[in-house]
Parts: structure tokens; sequence; C-alpha cells
């Protein structure tokens, strides 16, 4: 199973950007993908999450309103489109699959991907 989380990069606050992850070697449309994300010196957290169907999603408090999740089980990708960006947003972001449910919990996603950066300036 890879993971492969694409779209980072740097911008001022107040900008967006658009995350992806293409998955490749699980039969992608029967998983639950989520976004985490960690900062420097801290630990991981969980950003968002997104059923295998699309239909069912949930956000961090921190996020929600600027964040939308999505996902392409054509094109085996999850999205995550990021509005309004702030510089406590600076964080790798991460890619995660599991199967069944919707989780929070970082030690219940099975397989990960490698994380892009993104860096928010003020």
């Amino acid at each position: 199973v890879q993971l492969q989380a694409s779209g980072g990069g740097s911008v001022q606050a107040g900008g967006s950007l658009r995350l992806s992850c293409a998955a490749s070697g699980l039969t992608f449309s029967s998983y639950v993908m989520a976004w985490f994300r960690q900062a420097p010196g801290k630990e991981r957290d969980f950003v968002t999450t997104i059923s295998w169907g699309g239909g069912s999603t949930y956000y961090a408090d921190s996020v929600k309103g600027r964040f939308t999740v999505s996902r392409d089980n054509a094109k085996n990708t999850v999205y995550l489109q990021m509005e309004r960006l702030k510089p406590e947003d600076t964080a790798v972001y991460y890619c995660a699959a599991r199967r069944l449910t919707l989780s929070t919990i970082t030690s219940e996603y099975n397989y990960w991907g490698q994380g892009t950066l993104v860096t928010v300036s003020s």
C-alpha cells in the first residue's frame, strides 16, 4: 500500500492550498481516509476524515469552516482544500487510511503517506 501526499508549499496568511493524496495497492473505495498534521515539536493531530463513499465527513474544530475534504474514488485520490490559512496551520500534513468507520485517533489508521509540508507566513 502506498499513499502519496502532494500539494504542500508556502503561502501567506489568508491564502489557500489544495493537498492531494493518491493511493495505490488497496481497494480505495473501501477505505476511510483522513488527514492529520504535525507541527514542529508537537504531536500528530487529527484534521479531518471522510467515509469510503464520501457521504460523511468530520473536522477538527480548529479547521471547521476553512478546510474541506473530498475524494474521487475513480482516481483513488483524497483531497484537502484549505482556505483562509493561518500561521498556526503550519505543519507536515499526512494522509491516512483505515477500514470501516471514521476515526480521529492516530493509532487506528493502518496506512500512512509520507507527508507534505505546509508553511503559512504572517
